[in-house]
């Protein structure tokens, strides 16, 4: 596995490496030591499953506060999306820039997406599968949310929106008082 740092700090694409043979493939998806070479000693303790049956969807932009802010690590093991962090880290210089990447069961690129940032995806394929390896647990409360289409974001979705749940479309707009979260 390969570990890419990306052009927001802190925020790293894993890039798979599969062994085949004629009986398939394996592929190390999780590594303590070489997440370890980036600085990542924290313990994954809530794994998710998300399945998506409609090309268009969206789910996101999602994050937890502090004391209960998560680091995640996303892959898609079907189908395809667009997966998309946005920095809301409080004083960063990439203070709400994004990163997308496309995830897929092709290209086995997974990302792994720091504290104090929202995180969302955009289904490409209909019956898409990701999996979510989480730091914290899910803390009703401490999760929050920006919209997936704030114009002071002004992510570039690759399709138009199809099914976006009622909460991820009532979260509030970005204001001038929006100061980011403390990580």
């Amino acid at each position: 596995m390969e570990l890419i740092a990306g052009n927001i700090a802190g925020l790293y694409t894993v890039s798979l490496k599969k062994l085949e043979d004629e009986r398939g493939f394996f592929a190390r998806t999780y590594c303590k030591n070489e997440f370890a070479k980036i600085g990542f000693n924290k313990e994954f303790v809530q794994f998710n499953h998300s399945f998506n049956k409609s090309k268009g969807t969206i789910r996101g932009m999602h994050f937890q506060v502090p004391p209960f802010a998560e680091t995640k690590l996303i892959r898609c093991v079907q189908g395809a999306v667009y997966d998309v962090a946005v920095d809301l880290r409080e004083g960063s210089p990439t203070f709400l820039q994004y990163a997308g990447i496309e995830l897929n069961e092709e290209n086995m690129l997974a990302v792994l997406i720091p504290e104090g940032f929202a995180h969302g995806f955009q289904v490409l394929k209909d019956n898409s599968a990701l999996i979510y390896h989480h730091t914290e647990v899910y803390t009703p409360g401490a999760d929050g949310g920006i919209r997936f289409d704030d114009p002071a974001l002004a992510i570039q979705w690759p399709l138009d929106p199809l099914l976006v749940s009622q909460k991820d479309r009532e979260y509030k707009l970005i204001d001038q008082n929006f100061k980011g979260i403390k990580v």
